[in-house]
């Protein structure tokens, strides 16, 4: 396990250096800069501004001297939000998105897995047809879809839950953007957990066990459920990185103040250290999912750690 460990993390750091390099190229040839707004100023103000962050120099000098900030933790100072620093409005926003993931992905995984092995206990059934229907339709909607539906239909129409908002940390402000984050991943979730489980128990040990007279409550625990959890396993970090992303928007529709809004508002005004600094972390953050996802896949097959 070890050795896996080892061979992901020299994988991981060149990863990183080349999201981190490729995204600050690409933010700086895009058109526009981050003093472009509806009133011009004049050029002695902007080349003040652009000597003053470092912006008038070599684009290479650029990146290595950001490279090197990187390197302490500094993401450097924000270009919009001139009281606070990127670092700032990170760890302003980071726990509220890593919260609204981290609920949305257990939320998955219990309506995945247990929707799958509901469906794959009644396979060929009616309940079994009705349940993969439903994880489908799941998997087809985006969460950009679904959240202003559940908005709109249990905060406008009933009043039951806010509509907007984070509320001082209130669980309410928190139910209808964790179900839309949830419900896409729950789907896939359910459909992987299933037909991993209609493979496990056709395999000839769980004939044996039925021969020995063992339950199917106990067959489908003890034996069918950890190999059939394998394909589930590979798919955690994936959804893990599509929840964090997708709570860009998620974020944006419920007016949440995740690092998703800082975001968003950073990309419209040209903010570059705040981007740049966001897209570095959620890559971070994407490349340690994906390390927990294949910890995970040796832990259910021991084969895979050779």
């Amino acid at each position: 396990m070890l050795t896996l460990i080892r061979r992901r993390l020299m994988t991981a750091l060149p990863t990183l250096a080349a999201i981190v390099i490729l995204s600050f190229v690409l933010m700086r040839i895009a058109p526009g800069g981050p003093f472009d707004g509806e009133r011009a100023i004049d050029p002695q103000t902007r080349a003040a501004l652009m000597r003053a962050y470092g912006l008038d120099r070599p684009l290479p000098e650029q990146i290595l001297l950001y490279v090197a900030r990187l390197a302490h933790g500094d993401f450097g100072p924000s270009l919009v939000y001139r009281d606070f620093t990127v670092t700032d409005l990170i760890a302003r926003g980071l726990p509220i998105s890593m919260t609204l993931g981290a609920y949305a992905l257990a939320l998955a995984l219990l309506l995945g897995i247990g929707g799958g092995v509901m469906a794959a206990s009644r396979a060929g059934r009616p309940l079994d047809h009705g349940l993969m229907f439903a994880a489908t339709m799941l998997t087809a909607l985006p969460s950009f879809v679904t959240g202003p539906l559940l908005a709109l239909i249990f905060a406008l129409k009933t009043g039951w839950l806010p509509v907007s908002g984070w509320g001082d940390g209130d669980f309410a402000h928190l139910v209808l953007p964790v179900i839309a984050l949830a419900l896409p991943a729950a789907g896939a979730i359910a459909k992987l957990t299933r037909a991993g489980l209609a493979t496990a128990l056709r395999q000839d040990h769980i004939r044996s066990a039925r021969a020995r007279g063992l339950g199917p409550i106990h067959i489908l625990i003890k034996h069918a459920l950890r190999p059939a959890l394998v394909p589930v396993a590979s798919y955690i970090g994936p959804a893990a990185a599509g929840m964090l992303t997708g709570a860009v928007v998620i974020e944006t529709i419920f007016s949440l103040p995740g690092i998703g809004r800082y975001f968003v508002q950073g990309a419209l005004n040209r903010d570059y250290p705040l981007v740049l600094g966001v897209v570095t972390l959620y890559a971070a953050l994407i490349i340690l999912f994906n390390l927990i996802a294949d910890l995970a896949y040796g832990w259910l097959d021991p084969r895979v750690r050779q």
